[in-house]
């Protein structure tokens, strides 16, 4: 099966939109994918129940993995996953990606990617930032990894918190190589 091989990870910050919306862009693109593997921290899932009142994570048919799977296929650079996506990235798990502390499949998974030189996009979530979440970011950049703050666009004025979110989520496809109609900023609908 030809297509790129994608790790999502939804970490515990606030924004389980912005995943919704990137699981569902996925999903439409799947002519473009051969594999959407996900794996979810406990808190992921707890925010994302309060935030969409559902557990739509389980409806778009991509294969979900417990984050102390170390069995996973990406938790090793042998099975050439092209790109991971953390979405929302919390500040915790910036922290330990960027020093290299491994202790789960989600952290595991980033080190793997940056260790093979493998796209790596850290969609993080949080205001105000500490100096120690902004050294974390250089930290990870300076490794290879992509820092893409969820900050939404409002040029293609965006109707909806789900077309806000898609503002920052069509970057991140973007980002991962994968081509998709989107508003680009200076070409007419």
């Amino acid at each position: 099966m030809s297509g790129k091989k994608i790790v999502v990870a939804i970490t515990g910050a606030s924004g389980s939109v912005y995943a919704d919306v990137l699981l569902q862009k996925l999903a439409a693109l799947k002519n473009q994918i051969a594999h959407v593997g996900i794996v979810m921290s406990d808190n992921a899932k707890l925010i994302w129940k309060s935030e969409r009142t559902n557990e739509s994570w389980n409806d778009y048919g991509f294969a979900f993995y417990d984050r102390k799977d170390f069995n996973a296929p990406f938790a090793s650079g042998s099975a050439k996953y092209d790109a991971m996506i953390v979405v929302p990235c919390s500040m915790g798990t910036l922290g330990r990606i960027a020093h290299g502390i491994s202790d789960d499949l989600i952290t595991r998974a980033a080190d793997v990617m940056l260790k093979e030189r493998r796209k790596l996009i850290l969609v993080t979530r949080d205001t105000p930032l500490s100096l120690i979440h902004i050294n974390n970011m250089k930290t990870v950049t300076e490794a290879g990894g992509i820092i893409c703050p969820a900050s939404p666009s409002f040029y293609s004025n965006p109707k909806t918190i789900d077309e806000a979110a898609a503002t920052v989520v069509d970057r991140v496809i973007d980002l991962c190589g994968l081509d998709q109609q989107s508003f680009r900023w200076g070409e007419t609908k």
